[in-house]
């Protein structure tokens, strides 16, 4: 919806990416398949029903639409290098310096205002010492390990669109916590990704990658992994932690300086958050410019607006994490009763399917978390908790 309202006209982005072979997932929600503890569970959404359209595609092709959009405007430049630091001159940002593409002197780039959109290793926080205080940085440690592989699409092994399974840790049997993924993509593919944490890592090894599917996820995934086609290598990944700069708190920051995405915060990526809550903050800037400030004054206006989007993301996958057993904190105000509630909602949305819509909105930052604590959603959410999946 985000990229509709940014790039308008014909065709739409949704229309284009389609018509560059993206893939839709079907409207009654047939392509999707939901896994809880490795059994099926109710879609993700309310009946069923997919209320928006859902584009299903690789990020690389998503990135690239993006950019030839972006580039298609007229007052659009850009710019190649590496950026080298922030140039100040009294309490603002006048721009910034980078390295060009190939060259080795740095360059000033003067600009009314400065965004960094770095991501999570981002330094602006270094460059900002001289004179200016630091973001409070906030970590949690996750540890978390995945691999993803890509197969040939086959529709005589299965025709999903997407999937989703997760396992929860449970101490009692010894299960521990796990996610997979599947993805139809562009070019007649399925990007398959498979998660663990701590101690539990994958390799690049196809055989063992083949192993786990069929060893500790869903048969869909077996069938998959052992039936289709691999096309090219694996590719590992390792996040340490969540973390997130509240540029909100601060009493003092530079007039004409923003900051988006992972720079701002990045929870654990498994959740497929991270780019949702990076259109939102391009959002937030969009209407705090439209909004005519002063720009010789700091930015909080347009912070405190990602606040919003902030805590709507980390609290749900925080909340999600806490439960793995080698996360030990931080845990927020109010822990146990959230995780109490949460417990409800989750019971409740495996057996009907408002609740479930609810909770989906909330988990893919269509709605906020804020929005489950109505007192008619609180008490549906009650009386379905108590039935039996």
């Amino acid at each position: 919806m985000q990229l509709e309202r940014w790039f308008p006209g014909f065709p739409g982005f949704a229309k284009e990416a389609v018509a560059e072979d993206a893939v839709l997932l079907p409207e009654d929600g047939s392509g999707f398949a939901f896994f809880i503890n490795g059994e099926p569970a109710m879609p993700l959404a309310a009946e069923g029903k997919v209320e928006a359209p859902v584009l299903v595609s690789s990020r690389p092709f998503l990135e690239n639409l993006v950019r030839r959009r972006a580039l298609a405007v007229e007052n659009i430049t850009l710019v190649a290098g590496r950026a080298d630091g922030l140039v100040f001159e009294r309490d603002r940002v006048a721009g910034a310096r980078y390295v060009p593409e190939g060259g080795e002197e740095s360059v000033f780039a003067a600009a009314d205002i400065v965004v960094d959109a770095m991501g999570r290793s981002s330094r602006v926080s270094d460059w900002l010492e001289d004179g200016w205080p630091r973001p409070p940085l906030r970590r949690m440690p996750i540890k978390l390990n995945y691999s993803v592989a890509t197969f040939e699409y086959d529709p005589t092994i299965s025709k999903v669109v997407s999937s989703v399974s997760q396992t929860m840790p449970d101490a009692r049997t010894g299960r521990i916590a796990r996610v997979g993924g599947i993805a139809r993509v562009e070019g007649q593919r399925w990007h398959m990704v498979v998660a663990g944490y701590d101690d539990d890592r994958s390799t690049r090894d196809p055989d063992e990658f083949i192993a786990r599917c069929n060893r500790d996820f869903p048969a869909l995934y077996g069938d998959i992994a052992s039936h289709a086609t691999m096309i090219g290598d694996i590719a590992t990944y390792h996040q340490a932690d969540s973390r997130r700069r509240d540029f909100d708190e601060l009493d003092r920051v530079p007039a004409g300086l923003f900051a988006a995405g992972d720079s701002v915060a990045s929870s654990n990526p498994i959740y497929g958050q991270g780019m949702t809550s990076a259109m939102l903050h391009a959002s937030c800037l969009s209407q705090y410019l439209r909004s005519q400030p002063d720009l010789a004054q700091p930015a909080k206006a347009y912070f405190d607006l990602v606040r919003l989007v902030v805590d709507s993301a980390w609290q749900t996958s925080t909340l999600a994490d806490l439960e793995l057993p080698h996360v030990d904190g931080p845990y927020p105000k109010g822990d146990r009763l959230t995780k109490w509630f949460s417990d409800v909602m989750l019971k409740a949305s495996r057996v009907d399917p408002v609740i479930n819509g609810k909770l989906a909105a909330v988990t893919t930052i269509l709605a906020h978390p804020d929005t489950l604590s109505g007192l008619g959603t609180v008490l549906r959410a009650l009386r379905f908790s108590r039935r039996k999946a």
